[in-house]
């Protein structure tokens, strides 16, 4: 606990012993003077705090508020007599109060051990020394150094060393990943071994960690139609029953002639009605749901969007990136005349010197050092392929349209992928088949998303048909529309809003580059595999920060729940209290009843919020 709680704690425990002491003291065992003197210390003791926040608040215009009800609640029940009623109700009250502090205490600091990815410094090297600097103080282009166990402060490039590093803090994820040089590091992850040089390349203030902070420090601007509700609730609420509360005192008061007794009703009324259990615990249920979704590597932007995705009705995909790893590889091999080793050798020979994906793909798949000496002639065809001579024969390694400009007849591939045809000396010798491999996670996830009740999966693509609905139909999406330019994927998701219920949500997940506009369109805009990219951040009112599909379910998971209890918290407050005002009106309840009605129900209910801490 903070030294602040610690401090109510003692006040709490003091007055309570007090309390009990006097409890059991019989009423004609002291003067009534000295009777009310004695509830007066502990009254004091444990409640003074809040009838100085009610009078400081009437001098502000706040005059409704639950300080003022406490007040008057209880001074009320001083001026009738009833001391324990009065010491209990402030009694319980401030430990209602302390249950919240601490839970609302609880739920900051889960954001706040995301706050400690903040770099506190960056280290660069002057006259052969290392000095540490401020991270904003770097500037694009600079050298840093990172030392094993230290938090990498600026995105930028390993120029030299290998290390692990461990993006727990950013991506929920468990596993290190290696880096090397070449490799593109993001700041806010955590050099778990090796000695890194790094060349920066943003500016602290553009850099991932920052933004992402910023991010995370401003959801909480962003309200729910819940919380909304509920701070209009209470800002008409409190007023209506404070006049209850006065209509209640005075008129059957002024009819029976029984002002004690209807005043003391008016007085526990008051107590009953107090909004405190809704007014702290729909937010702090939101607050936790956001909270614990970041511990996961789940950004949302506000308690809005968190609301939204708990009525996900149609979610649509990108392909590649999203449900694909959008890293080329070769997925099969089909010599004609030679050896499968031998077509490859070849296909990577001649793709040598290239830097395209497809052929950095074949290299890869070949595994072994190219001896590019044998390489002459090279004549990359755009949009065709590479001709080229290998040992001095002439190598064609490209699409159906390069072999058939040279005359060579292309037999039909029936492997899904993008094929690559080779050709020697004229004659066919093969093709391999390069393909986008799907994450293993993927397919689970849509499963996921059907059992969590969302009514229809679709991928939006710009790859060939063959290949869309192939990968579609291997994860069990419900729909695929193929070979769209981006205003393409924009009209069909206009399409796929025209055709949701009108409770229903669309949610949208790409990679947040390209398809920023699509993002933008949808209900509700997710960005995967964001990490280190700025219009990602920029453009999605969620991002998970790795790229795992299986985020997703988990995401709209947290959201239900946060939903859940928020709808659990009203509808039980609302139910007790109402239950007890009437009882409060005829009289069978009394303050002892308004206390559970008040602190009671509070302290239910932000216990109820707090679940959503563990995500």
């Amino acid at each position: 606990m903070t030294k602040k709680q610690k401090k109510a704690l003692r006040r709490i425990l003091v007055a309570a012993v007090l309390f009990f002491a006097l409890f059991f003291v019989p009423a004609s065992a002291v003067w009534p003077w000295l009777r009310f003197v004695l509830y007066l210390v502990p009254y004091a003791i444990v409640g003074w705090d809040v009838l100085w926040k009610a009078v400081r608040n009437i001098r502000a215009g706040q005059v409704f508020d639950e300080n003022f009800l406490m007040a008057v609640a209880t001074l009320g029940a001083f001026g009738c007599g009833e001391y324990p009623e009065a010491v209990a109700v402030m009694l319980f009250y401030q430990v209602g109060e302390l249950f919240q502090s601490i839970a609302v205490g609880r739920s900051r600091k889960s954001i706040s051990d995301l706050m400690d990815i903040r770099p506190d410094y960056a280290n660069i090297e002057q006259d052969g020394a290392l000095v540490q600097v401020s991270p904003e103080q770097v500037h694009v282009g600079d050298l840093i150094v990172v030392k094993a166990g230290e938090k990498i402060p600026l995105d930028g490039v390993v120029r030299q060393g290998t290390s692990s590093v461990d993006t727990a803090a950013l991506t929920g994820e468990s596993l290190p990943r290696d880096v090397a040089p070449g490799s593109a590091v993001i700041s806010g992850c955590v050099n778990l071994s090796g000695l890194l040089h790094v060349e920066v390349e943003k500016e602290f203030e553009d850099s991932t960690v920052s933004k992402i902070l910023d991010l995370v420090e401003n959801s909480s601007s962003k309200k729910a139609k819940a919380e909304n509700f509920i701070t209009k609730f209470a800002r008409y609420y409190t007023p209506v029953v404070v006049l209850a509360a006065l209509v209640l005192a005075i008129v059957p008061s002024l009819l029976t002639g029984a002002w004690n007794v209807w005043i003391q009703r008016g007085l526990t009324f008051l107590v009953v009605s107090c909004p405190c259990a809704l007014v702290i615990s729909v937010p702090l249920s939101f607050f936790g749901g956001i909270g614990g979704a970041s511990k996961k590597g789940i950004l949302v932007k506000g308690g809005n969007y968190l609301e939204a995705m708990a009525d996900a009705g149609i979610v649509v995909f990108d392909k590649t990136g999203t449900l694909t790893r959008g890293n080329f590889v070769v997925s099969g091999v089909y010599p004609r005349g030679i050896s499968k080793t031998a077509l490859l050798e070849m296909a990577a020979l001649a793709e040598g010197y290239s830097d395209h994906p497809i052929s950095r793909s074949l290299k890869e798949a070949w595994g072994n050092d190219l001896d590019l000496s044998r390489l002459s002639e090279i004549h990359e065809v755009a949009g065709h392929g590479v001709e080229a001579r290998v040992d001095g024969r002439q190598v064609l390694a490209g699409n159906e349209k390069l072999l058939r400009k040279h005359g060579i007849e292309c037999p039909a591939c029936a492997q899904v992928g993008t094929v690559i045809h080779v050709a020697m000396e004229g004659s066919y010798a093969g093709c391999i088949v390069i393909s986008d491999e799907i994450k293993p996670d993927a397919a689970e996830a849509i499963r996921a998303l059907h059992a969590a009740g969302v009514r229809k999966t679709v991928m939006l693509t710009g790859d060939r048909r063959a290949v869309g609905e192939a990968v579609a139909q291997e994860l069990g999406l419900d729909e695929v529309h193929t070979e769209l330019l981006p205003a393409q994927k924009v009209a069909q998701v206009e399409r796929l809003l025209d055709q949701k219920s009108a409770k229903e949500k669309l949610l949208f997940v790409g990679d947040g580059v390209n398809d920023a506009p699509v993002l933008s369109r949808a209900d509700i805009g997710i960005a995967m595999g964001a990490m280190g990219s700025d219009a990602a951040i920029e453009a999605a009112d969620v991002v998970l920060m790795d790229d795992a599909p299986s985020k997703l379910p988990e995401a709209i998971r947290i959201a239900k729940k946060t939903l859940r209890i928020v709808h659990q918290n009203i509808v039980f407050s609302l139910a007790v209290k109402a239950l007890v005002l009437a009882l409060t009106a005829v009289g069978i309840a009394n303050m002892w009843w308004a206390v559970f009605a008040d602190v009671g129900v509070m302290v239910l209910a932000v216990l109820n919020a707090s679940r959503m801490l563990r995500g």
